[in-house]
Formats: structure tokens, sequence, C-alpha cells
């Protein structure tokens, strides 16, 4: 018995250490992490140190910086890299493929945006957070689905991916128009000749990867300084790797292929983790809990859970019923409803709006709460419809 025992204990540590699931582990661990810590004693120290100066002269930016705009820009590489190869030969490389996420990402914009503004019209100061719900958080998006959508086909991440990163242009574009400072056009300039080169760089058949990560990034660095959200310098590097031909692909041997070979312990073990320390550090001393029903933050909250998942849904079933587009390969309603859910994971996407949104210190309090609340309850109703519904139709 004892021996029967000892066999099933190193069969289950076998299984589990067999699992492809350590960097999800990693982010999940190092998130908590930095919660705990940013609501700890420890907690001023945590903060100086995400603020503090890192590089030299013009190359100086804080330690959360680095991390947000540097290090991220390499998990959006990886996912314009995924993207791009099933869009080529792959999940998405039919125009309703493709169209799917676009328009559900349309639906998660408008609804979350609609429930806040019904419920803070009148507010002045409040309607300036409207923006606030409208974002997805893709890394603890994908993160979420990993942890909770264990067996699910390729094709539903693809689509999680592909409509976060729509999302992205979405809240990208959003805070250039009505939250920034102003946009610098010799910049925007500047990362426009650098893509010209990488495009040109492939059509002329360039297939040696260090060029196009010299000019890439010098791209970042135009990105960076145009105001433009950096990551998205990534997604415009990944569409321009080329992909190679059908024997490469194959053997494994294309330029995208030894890329995303070479991102993803990187990001996966690295990125994401720090990318989760860096930001789920979100302090609630001071907050009253109470006024979670005020209408800034029950808006925020309402807006990312329910909004989200009807505008995703919505959207999506419009779209297939008028013909518009098809679901991913045997991804079924139940799986996309799932989906949906996440989709309402905003996290750092929407603290970064509400700190541009609200300069006010109690308004800005109120939004922390509503955001953290709602990717909250996002990520575990999502995560719970997945494991109830997981293969059904």
């Amino acid at each position: 018995m004892i021996q029967s025992l000892v066999r099933h204990i190193h069969y289950r540590v076998e299984r589990f250490l067999a699992l492809d699931n350590w960097g999800e582990i990693l982010l999940l661990a190092l998130s908590l992490a930095g919660l705990a810590v940013a609501n700890s004693s420890l907690a001023p120290s945590y903060f100086h140190a995400l603020h503090a100066p890192l590089g030299v002269g013009p190359a100086t930016l804080s330690v959360e910086q680095w991390v947000n705009d540097l290090l991220m820009a390499l998990f959006f590489l990886l996912v314009g890299l995924e993207i791009k190869r099933e869009m080529v030969g792959g999940d998405l490389s039919s125009p309703s493929q493709i169209a799917l996420p676009g328009i559900a990402a349309l639906g998660g914009v408008l609804f979350p945006v609609l429930i806040y503004i019904a419920l803070n019209w009148g507010h002045t100061d409040a309607l300036a957070g409207w923006a606030t719900p409208a974002a997805t958080d893709i890394a603890f998006a994908l993160a979420a689905l990993s942890a909770f959508g264990r067996g699910l086909p390729r094709s539903a991440f693809l689509f999680l991916s592909s409509l976060a990163i729509f999302d992205d242009l979405a809240a990208i574009l959003i805070i250039a128009l009505f939250y920034s400072g102003g946009l610098s056009w010799p910049d925007l300039g500047l990362a426009a000749l650098a893509l010209a080169v990488l495009i040109g760089m492939n059509r002329l058949g360039v297939r040696r990867l260090a060029p196009y990560l010299v000019v890439g990034l010098a791209l970042w660095v135009a990105v960076l300084r145009s105001g433009v959200h950096a990551t998205m310098a990534g997604v415009l590097l990944a569409l321009t790797i080329p992909l190679g031909s059908e024997e490469d692909e194959a053997a494994g041997r294309s330029p995208l292929h030894r890329l995303e070979s070479a991102l993803h312990p990187l990001v996966y073990f690295g990125v994401l983790p720090l990318f989760g320390f860096a930001n789920a550090g979100v302090s609630f001393q001071g907050l009253d809990w109470s006024s979670l029903l005020d209408p800034v933050p029950l808006g925020i909250a309402l807006g990312l859970f329910l909004g989200k998942q009807l505008g995703v849904f919505a959207f999506t079933l419009g779209a297939v019923r008028l013909g518009l587009a098809q679901l991913p390969a045997q991804v079924g309603w139940g799986t996309l409803y799932g989906i949906a859910m996440l989709c309402g994971i905003g996290f750092t996407m929407s603290l970064f709006i509400a700190g541009l949104a609200f300069p006010d210190a109690g308004l800005a309090g109120e939004a922390k709460l509503g955001v953290f609340s709602g990717s909250l309850i996002s990520a575990l109703g999502g995560g719970l419809w997945l494991a109830v519904t997981r293969g059904r139709k």
C-alpha cells in the first residue's frame, strides 16, 4: 500500500513537472507578490524602486517604463509573430477569420464605454474617465486563458491575442486623440521611415535577423518619442519579419520561426513575470471599499465585467449570423463566451487610462478600485465559465 502511494505521488509530481505552465505560475506568483508588497510596510521601497531612473543621458527611463515600454514590446513582438504565421497559412488565413477579432474588439470597446457614460451622465469630472473600461490587458487575459483553458484549441488563444491587439490599437488611438498632450509628428515620421525600411528589406528578400532587429530598435525609439505607446513597435516589427518558404517553415528555419523560438522562453519566463510584479502592485491603503457603488468605480467595474463580455459576444454573434465572419476552428459558443468574459481584465491598460483621465487623487483612487474589482471578477468569472463549459459547443 505504501509503495502504491509512493508511486501515485511520484506520478503526480512527474505530471506536474511535465506541464508547460511554469510561465503562468511565475506570472501569477510575482503578480501576487507585487500586490502583497504594495500593501505592506515595504510599499515605499517598492514604489521608489519602480520610479527610480535607469539609463544614461537621453536613454533614461524609470524602471517601470523600461518594463512596460521595452520589455512588453518583446511580448507584443512574439504575439505579432504568431499572428502573422497564422495569417499566412493558419487559422487566421481567411479574411473572415481575421475580421472576427476586429469586429469583436469593436463591441468590446463600445459597450463598456456606453455603460460607464450611462452611470456617470451629468458628472463632468467623472465623465473624463469614459475610456477606462474600454481596455483589455492582453498579458493577464492570455495568462488567465492559459491557466483556465487547458485543452482548448490553439485557435482560441489566437482569437484572444488578435482581439486584444485590435483592442489595444483602439485604446492607443483613444489615448492619442483624447488623453495625449500632443503627438510628435517628426518622431512619427521617423517611425514611418523605419517601418518603410523594414518593409523594403522584407521585399528585397533579406533573411538575416540582425538588420531587422537593429531597425526595429530604431522604430521602437521613434514610436516611444512620438507619444504613441511604444509596445506597438513590436507588432509592426513582427509583421515585417520574413516567414520563408514552405520547406523553411516545416524545418523551422525561417527568420520568423527562429525569432519566435528565441523569444518564447525569454518572454514567458522573464518579461511577463517582471511585468506582473511591476504592475500588479496596486495599493489599497486609504481606499474606502464602500465607495465601490459610487458612479465612477461602479461604471468601470460593470463596464469591464458586463460591457466587455456582452459587447464581444454580441458583435461576434452578429458577425457570424450575418455571414461576415466565421468562428475560430474547434471553438464553440460556450468557449467563446468565456473568452469574452476574460476580455474584461482591463488591469494595467485601464489603470494607465485612469491615471491620465483623473488628476484628482480622490477620483483616481475610486477608478483604481473599479479597475481592480472589475478585472478580478472578469478573471474569476471567465475562468469558472471555461472550467464548467469545457468541451461543450
